[in-house]
């Protein structure tokens, strides 16, 4: 699975960016879009913003959990105490072409039914974005990305809705994709 991490500002520009791929299941980390989805990430993303308004409203909650979807994309959102707007886009299918592991042959799956559900376990997070076990993922890193937002905050050098271009604080949205996406 690929993702697109980006943290709005209450001004609704971009403060942060970040693409990667999944580090479980034998993911290298590495993000999978099509060229011509990457070119929609940030549109999609933004097109999204809409609906966080609609229902950031509606409930009490940070995490909103899934707020919206484009094609096969899912976008999650987290919302802050000042209104800045943690948005992840996150693709189980980053490519169209068919691929010798997303085609099952029919007489296979009848017999090797135990070991498709084990592995479908494991890699539930990558096949199912909907599912409880991405959602808890994604909420643990944005738990993970709003604490070193605050202590980004906190640091009397950065100015309130400017870009963040720590090579640290990319390194711990980095480290926090790995650990729990």
């Amino acid at each position: 699975m690929s993702y697109y991490f980006t943290i709005i500002g209450t001004k609704d520009n971009p403060l942060f960016e970040h693409e990667f791929g999944t580090s479980k299941a034998g993911g290298d980390g590495i993000a999978r879009f099509r060229e011509e989805a990457r070119v929609l990430n940030q549109f999609v993303v933004h097109s999204s913003l809409d609906v966080v308004e609609e229902v950031q409203w509606a409930g009490g909650g940070m995490y909103l959990k899934v707020i919206d979807r484009f094609h096969s994309a899912h976008i999650s959102c987290f919302l802050t105490g000042g209104n800045i707007k943690f948005l992840l886009l996150h693709d189980p299918t980053p490519s169209l072409a068919p691929t010798a592991s997303t085609t099952i042959p029919t007489s296979t799956t009848t017999t090797t039914t135990t070991s498709s559900s084990s592995s479908s376990s494991r890699s539930s997070i990558a096949t199912n974005p909907t599912s409880p076990a991405t959602e808890e993922a994604i909420r643990q890193f944005f738990t993970d990305v709003y604490e070193v937002w605050v202590k980004t905050l906190m640091n009397p050098f950065y100015e309130p809705d400017r870009q963040v271009r720590s090579p640290v604080f990319r390194a711990r949205v980095t480290a926090a994709g790995k650990k729990y996406l």
